[in-house]
């Protein structure tokens, strides 16, 4: 089958590429507004840029109905600022109920009852369930489409500050068996686990001469 992705609509566009993407890392993204409204918001078109500086990406798209901007990236571009809690399966309801579109005036915090601490070198509140969050400054927003429902945006960040909990950090590494994090899938509930896991052999290359 070839699917010419002119010839349907972005909604079609859309199921093919997360049906296809998978499994997705999730960004939950904490912000703060102008007003001082504590955000929270989970986007799954997320992943590492770069280590030199500590990069991230993450793309919030318009929305569906009317093209409008998200809270998310409004805060961002008012304040420069955001964090990025990873996502584990022992919050992963309350995650959840975050991705309903609140009035900005709503405080994601109070709806999920996940607990809002300070961050130290920002001004947002990160979750305090997260066992790893990343502090970011605003690297660049990168609009792409034309600004109508399911155009978007790329916003790049550059990682000041990492928090990582104790009982997963292990000589420089992740215990992913402690962190026990979750993926994204297609559809509206689709989820998964890092329990079935594999190693492949990387083969080392002679050295060019």
């Amino acid at each position: 089958m070839i699917i010419d992705p002119t010839q349907q609509s972005f909604k079609d566009n859309y199921k093919l590429m997360i049906g296809s993407i998978v499994p997705r890392p999730i960004a939950f993204v904490s912000t703060k507004s102008n007003d001082g409204i504590d955000n929270l918001a989970p986007f799954s078109f997320f992943n590492g840029v770069c280590s030199n500086p500590p990069t991230i990406a993450f793309s919030p798209a318009r929305r569906g109905t009317d093209g409008e901007i998200k809270d998310t990236l409004k805060n961002i571009r008012d304040t420069g600022v955001f964090a990025i809690n990873i996502v584990s399966e022992s919050f992963a309801p309350e995650m959840v109920s975050t991705a309903t579109e609140f009035p900005p005036e709503i405080s994601e915090f109070d709806e999920s009852g996940l607990t809002p601490i300070p961050c130290e070198k920002i001004d947002v509140m990160r979750v305090k369930e997260s066992k790893i969050t990343f502090e970011c400054e605003l690297n660049q927003i990168i609009e792409v489409g034309d600004g109508s429902p399911g155009s978007g945006f790329l916003v790049l960040g550059t990682i000041v500050l990492f928090h990582v909990a104790d009982e997963i950090y292990d000589g420089g590494r992740i215990d992913l068996s402690k962190l026990q994090p979750i993926g994204r899938l297609a559809g509206p509930n689709g989820y998964c686990r890092i329990t079935d896991r594999f190693d492949i052999e990387r083969k080392i290359k002679p050295d060019r001469k």
